[in-house]
Formats: C-alpha cells, structure tokens, sequence
C-alpha cells in the first residue's frame, strides 16, 4: 500500500505586502483576497509557493534541476526541452506540458502531472484594508505617491506527496528538506520580505490517501492552536502514530495534549523533519 505525506504549515507572523507585481502608481490591488464567512482573509497562491521550492531545489540541487531561473535577465532555462523526470527532479516533483508534439517519436512524453501538490496560503487573520503610502525618489511626478496593501499575518497552507509516484522515491526527502528553507515566495521583490518558514507545522504519514489536516491551525489570542486536529485524534479518524507535531505549538496546551494522546511531539522544526525521514526510511524498507 502506497504511503503519503501531507504536512501544514503555519508561518510566522509578519507583515505581507507586494506578494507580487509592482505598486509604484498603480491602482491595482497587491494583495490577493478571498472572502471566508462575514471576513476577509489575504491569500498567496499555490503556484508562487512551488516557485520558492523550485528556487530551493535548483540553488541546493543545481545538477538536478532542469529549469533553471536567471534573475539577472529575468528569464527561464531549460536544459532539457524534451524533459526527463528520471534525471531531473523538477521534471520529477512538479511535472512538465510540452505544447509542441515530437514528430519523430509519436510515443514521446509530453506531458507529467506534479507530484507535488500544494494549496493556497491563507491568512489566518481577517484582512481589514491596511494600507501604507510611499513616495518614490528622484524627480517628482503624478506616480510619484503610491500605496500599498499591508497585512499584519501568518499564513497557512498544505502540501502532499506520493513518494511512489516519483520516478525516485528518494527525493521526496529533499522535499522535506525544502520545507523550512523556501525564501522567495513568488519572486518577492528586495522590499518585501516575508519568511515562509513553519513556525508550527504537523506532518502525516499515512496509508490514506486523504490528507484530514489541512486547515488545522486557528488563531488563538497571540497565538495559533489546534483544537480541530485534537479532535480527529481523539476520535480516532487519525491515527497518533501518523503524526509528528513541531514548532511553537509544542510549547502551548495544545502541543501538550496531543502528546498525551500519544502524537509524537518536536519542540524544533528540523527535528521534526529528521524524524519524519527517519519513518519514511523505515517504511520503504519494510516495503
């Protein structure tokens, strides 16, 4: 039976602006916004998420990475046009479409389905229309004062993995890596700097199929629990041996009760992390 991962993050908190395009004289909005109930909540989507994981794997893993990003000409390359999931562990993770058809091999692969699924980021606090106004140096003109859409926040989203479904099984490992090392989510401009690392975060390694953890994290006070995610392990929809619980939330009651219950809990991130290939080791050996 095949194993998946899923894991949720929660960031930490700080202020978002400019998760992508220019503002400078511009009337469009920065920040991107879903409506959740009565409230209004910001939103960073999946795609400008994958970005950073790309720019993690090609700065970490250079020689494995097929499309590659040049941000002095601001351009793509790409070693291999006719892609290769098996030397290649973009190709592998994120999949690839090649629009145009191989005329001399009819059986080429043109296309793959990611492997690597991400969510939206949702904030975690109602957005209520901060705004910031600035004024750009040099000679003056009618774009000389700009605003900005700010948002004081942390952000939470979820990934999933099959590593079967890689070419390399193995890799899902550098995804685990990955997770606290992401940096330019989106393609954030220099003065816009968010760090999209976890500050808690519950990974699951399951038979199932079905991730049960995603929106797990809801603010509280100064601070984020886990009310939902106690739920399901108490009612046994999860199982407590498929979780590993990290980051600050191991310092509050909540981190507290789920160990009780039996979940393994990690005070830092990285420690999670290595027990969380530790027990995907073990799996695919069993396996």
């Amino acid at each position: 039976m095949s194993k998946h991962i899923f894991v949720t993050i929660v960031t930490p908190t700080a202020v978002a602006a400019n998760n992508r395009g220019e503002g400078d004289g511009s009337t469009l909005s920065t920040l991107q916004k879903i409506t959740r109930g009565i409230d209004q909540y910001t939103t960073v989507s999946g795609e400008a998420i994958r970005w950073a994981y790309r720019e993690y794997l090609q700065n970490y893993q250079p020689k494995e990475v097929n499309r590659t990003f040049d941000p002095e000409k601001d351009e793509y390359n790409i070693k291999d046009e006719k892609y290769n999931s098996n030397t290649y562990i973009d190709d592998d993770l994120f999949g690839f479409m090649d629009a145009k058809k191989d005329k001399d091999n009819k059986n080429a692969t043109t296309k793959r389905r990611g492997a690597l699924e991400v969510t939206r980021a949702i904030s975690l606090d109602p957005y209520w229309g901060d705004i910031v106004f600035g004024s750009k140096g040099g000679e003056k003109n009618k774009t000389s004062i700009h605003n900005t859409e700010v948002h004081c926040t942390a952000y939470q989203y979820t990934i999933a993995l099959t590593p079967e479904s890689l070419k390399k099984p193995e890799r899902a490992e550098l995804l685990l890596d990955a997770i606290p090392a992401i940096q330019h989510v989106g393609g954030n401009h220099a003065r816009f700097l968010y760090d999209f690392r976890p500050e808690s975060m519950v990974i699951r390694i399951t038979d199932e199929a079905s991730p049960w953890i995603m929106d797990c994290f809801k603010r509280t006070g100064e601070s984020v629990g886990c009310t939902r995610l106690i739920r399901l392990v108490e009612v046994k929809d999860i199982l407590p041996d498929e979780l590993i619980v990290a980051g600050e939330i191991a310092d509050t009651p909540y981190g507290k009760q789920l160990e009780s219950l039996g979940v393994k809990v990690c005070r830092g991130i990285k420690e999670a992390i290595k027990e969380a290939k530790t027990k995907l080791s073990l799996t695919s050996t069993k396996a």
